[in-house]
């Protein structure tokens, strides 16, 4: 084991958001990280999300929304240099078919700048209440690009690998964080993450500057516009234990006609992209650390569903705070 006084050698997961902000925090905090991860960053989930900052599909709340805060805090900032990061401000509207005033996002509302609710007029057809922001908005290619940068930037490096076991990962270093996502339901193994297949779809932009969102608690079907400097993204879906990532074209043509009924010109708009990912659900974040069976410290940062984005960097902060732990001689506390 590294003395208390110096860094350690870490070993990271996983190479999306949720790996590469992670290893960001500890590197650039005197550690040395290594990512490993199956996938490059462009062939992750994290690379189809569409981007928005805003807490959706993941529990519990109360912890989700103060990560959330602490990524929006992070994102803003990133909003700056918009063509490094991919993050920009955007405004917005939230809506949902029913009234969302006991939706546990109460925190959340109070924390972001200038939110207010929605007036009538500026509501969708069909939808009974909404909340109006300006909030990050993130291309998210571009951004994970950006993340891999800093990460080497701090000292830290990716390497592309299949990993077996967690232990295997941390054989020759002090500890390992898993963010490993879906890939956590084997490799823990924890059999409650799952799957949440979203598909989407991106077209020319006609020239919609705002984002929209439509997605009561639990629909399999959403509606949402997203203006990305790429196109526009048009969703959605958020199909439980659905595991293909093939789009299926008659899912595709009715999120374009979803889309279309707010506004018409995109029944006509062509289309550039089909995407399809699978979020990584659990019924709640599995945000711990423990000792595996061989002794070695291990950080668990998984089952985010669909709101890796917009925890990153939050929940970034909570895996620095208990590798701080482990350094020296407090943790893990928590199993």
């Amino acid at each position: 084991m590294t003395s208390n006084t110096q860094g350690l050698d870490i070993r990271v997961v996983g190479g999306g958001v949720i790996g590469l902000t992670s290893a960001i925090a500890l590197a650039e905090d005197g550690h040395r990280v290594r990512v490993l991860s199956r996938d490059a960053a462009g062939g992750t989930t994290s690379a189809v999300a569409g981007g928005l900052c805003w807490p959706y599909r993941i529990q519990p709340y109360e912890r989700a929304v103060a990560w959330s805060v602490r990524s929006f805090q992070v994102l803003t900032a990133l909003a700056e240099r918009p063509a490094e990061t991919g993050a920009r401000m955007v405004t917005g509207t939230m809506t949902a078919t029913t009234d969302r005033a006991e939706d546990g996002l109460a925190a959340w509302y109070d924390a972001v700048p200038g939110l207010r609710r929605a007036r009538a007029e500026e509501l969708p057809e069909g939808c009974a209440s909404g909340w109006r922001a300006r909030t990050p908005l993130v291309d998210m290619p571009t951004h994970l690009h950006y993340l891999e940068q800093r990460l080497a930037a701090a000292g830290g490096t990716v390497e592309r690998r299949e990993v077996t076991s967690l232990e295997e990962a941390g054989a020759t270093a002090d500890a390992v964080v898993n963010c490993s996502g879906l890939g956590a339901r084997a490799l823990v193994p924890d059999p409650d993450v799952h799957p949440v297949q979203g598909q989407l779809v991106v077209v020319e932009n006609p020239g919609i500057e705002e984002w929209s969102v439509s997605a009561d608690a639990g629909a399999s079907d959403t509606t949402y516009l997203l203006p990305q400097p790429y196109g526009l993204v048009l969703g959605g879906t958020a199909r439980e234990n659905a595991w293909s990532r093939e789009p299926d074209p008659a899912v595709a043509a009715a999120i374009v006609a979803r889309a279309a009924r707010r506004f018409p010109e995109l029944a006509r708009a062509r289309v550039l992209a089909h995407k399809v990912g699978l979020r990584p659900a659990r019924p709640a974040v599995r945000l711990t650390a423990e000792r595996l069976s061989g002794g070695m410290p291990c950080v668990h940062n998984y089952g985010h569903g669909g709101g890796g984005v917009t925890v990153a960097w939050g929940c970034a902060d909570e895996v620095l705070r208990m590798v701080r732990e482990v350094r020296e001689g407090r943790g893990p506390v928590r199993g």
